[in-house]
């Protein structure tokens, strides 16, 4: 690449002046991102390391029986390593890696064939490693981004967001402290994905009045990565947060014949679950401390902007009351057995076509649809199920609990919360929960571990994963806002986990015992 630099030279006894052009050679700039090359290359190879290493020693229960960790699982374990580089590293979009995974399973033949209830033959692990870009769960993930998008386009996101501003003021913690608070109570009556593609929009309102352009800043990653992780807290709290209590309890009472009751779970989870959303807000106010203290002048031009809005409009009432049409019937399946067959995804499905029969929305909204993040869950959903039809899964879950059958109780309780914690953000914190829950309640009395202890530390942790964006739907929507890298997700989500395990640590030494919880009990 050449550069022209002209000079002057005045002559001695001449008035002319004589320019020239000296012609620098610049080396040519490498157009190869080496950084980028050296983790795709790095999870291949993890990859392959794997698949081609020598069979792995058996997982050995607690009851002496031996789990063979079979040539699949192992080559799951290997897909786990290659998609978490990339996802972490972003070496392609995350919705491609999510391909990958599926596109690997098929050519590797690492999932297994199936049975499926009533059905006649055995369906392939291909075919179903493809299918499960379509689950419920990601229909229900796709609806709840669809409801944050009406929210935005009818208007109900910038009334929302100026009216908590002229509430909370202008400085910036408490406009903090306020979304996250806001963001907390909504996951104790609704779906914390639900939640967070509702909260989305609104929080891009209330940045863009700190920050008119698009470019990253503390206040934006704290604001935004905080929503995540605080919808996770608040979701632990009752029921309606996430499916994964119901899920758990269920083991729970299969295993040990014991009920815990709505309120019951309630009891245990609200101390809990707001500590840590008082936590979350201190530590992003350290880790992502906002670039201005206050916004001066936000509160009166909240209200300016909040009256030049107008009258609520028809479109708004009509998205309102779809809204909490859906919301209504979903928390009631907690409570009233007649709607407990109704899936969940197909009532939040039903208020999408509402929406366009309604004209509220149009072609246009389906097109803008954030479809990386869609195919990021679909890419979760097939390795989580990969995992857990190979047997993955219960190797790893089963050995963690081998090396902790001996351990002093308080080891026990924590090595396995920990293990839950690190699981759901591999895979489905439901999966997680199914895997870890039953074998660790099955060795609990031989250790004196009260198996209460177990269920609600494992609940609390798998509700919070802090680390990868597929551990739960709130981290891959605060994504879109394009404020953070996957890197920077995975970096603040170390020293948040390491808090949790501080706080459950504490619950479960001091706090549970005196709101009546059994943690230890005689051995069996």
């Amino acid at each position: 690449m050449a550069e022209n630099v002209t000079t002057t030279s005045a002559e001695t006894g001449s008035k002319s002046r004589r320019r020239w052009t000296i012609r620098f050679r610049r080396k040519p700039e490498s157009t190869v991102d080496w950084k980028r090359l050296f983790f795709l290359l790095l999870g291949v190879s993890l990859f392959f390391a794997v698949f081609f290493s020598p069979a792995w020693p058996d997982a050995i229960d607690p009851m002496g029986e031996a789990f063979e960790l079979s040539s699949q699982g192992k080559a799951a374990l290997g897909l786990f390593l290659l998609a978490a580089v990339w996802w972490v590293f972003e070496v392609v979009p995350i919705g491609v890696t999510s391909i990958t995974i599926a596109v690997t399973q098929a050519l590797f033949l690492i999932r297994p064939d199936v049975m499926l209830v009533g059905g006649d033959a055995p369906v392939g692990g291909a075919e179903l490693a493809f299918k499960e870009f379509m689950h419920p769960s990601v229909w229900f993930i796709f609806g709840s981004i669809v409801i944050g998008m009406v929210f935005t386009k009818t208007g109900l996101t910038k009334r929302l967001a100026y009216k908590m501003l002229v509430l909370v003021g202008e400085k910036t913690s408490r406009i903090y402290l306020g979304c996250f608070v806001m963001t907390a109570v909504l996951t104790h009556v609704m779906a914390h994905t639900a939640v967070a593609a509702t909260i989305f929009p609104l929080l891009v309102a209330i940045y863009r009045l700190y920050e008119e352009g698009d470019e990253p800043t503390n206040f934006g990653k704290g604001l935004f990565m905080g929503m995540a992780f605080v919808a996770g807290a608040g979701s632990i709290v009752t029921l309606l947060g996430a499916a994964r209590g119901a899920v758990a309890l269920g083991f729970y009472k299969e295993i040990t014949g014991r009920d815990v009751s709505f309120f019951g779970l309630t009891w245990y989870m609200f101390p809990i679950g707001w500590v840590m959303v008082f936590v979350l807000w201190a530590f992003f106010m350290v880790y992502y401390k906002p670039e201005r203290a206050s916004i001066p002048g936000l509160r009166e031009r909240a209200k300016d902007l909040y009256t030049r809005l107008g009258p609520i409009t028809a479109k708004e009432i009509q998205a309102a009351v779809i809204v909490l049409g859906a919301v209504s019937v979903m928390s009631l399946r907690s409570f009233i057995p007649a709607l407990k067959s109704v899936d969940k995804s197909g009532v939040i499905l039903l208020a999408t076509v509402l929406f366009f029969v309604l004209k509220i929305l149009d072609i246009g909204d389906l097109e803008n649809v954030p479809w990386n993040i869609i195919l990021l869950f679909g890419g979760a959903m097939s390795l989580g199920y990969c995992l857990v039809l190979t047997g993955a899964a219960d190797w790893l879950a089963i050995n963690t609990v081998s090396m902790l059958k001996t351990a002093p109780a308080l080891v026990f309780i924590l090595g396995m919360t920990f293990f839950v914690m690190i699981m759901t953000n591999l895979i489905m914190n439901v999966a997680a929960i199914a895997i870890c829950l039953p074998v660790a309640l099955k060795v609990a009395p031989y250790l004196g571990v009260g198996g209460e202890v177990i269920l609600f530390s494992a609940l609390v942790v798998a509700g919070m994963p802090f680390l990868l964006l597929v551990g739960a739907a709130p981290n891959a929507i605060a994504y879109e806002s394009k404020q953070f890298t996957s890197g920077e997700f995975f970096k603040a989500g170390i020293p948040a986990s390491l808090l949790l395990m501080v706080v459950v640590a504490i619950f479960v030494i001091f706090i549970w015992p005196v709101m009546g919880m059994e943690v230890l009990i005689p051995t069996q």
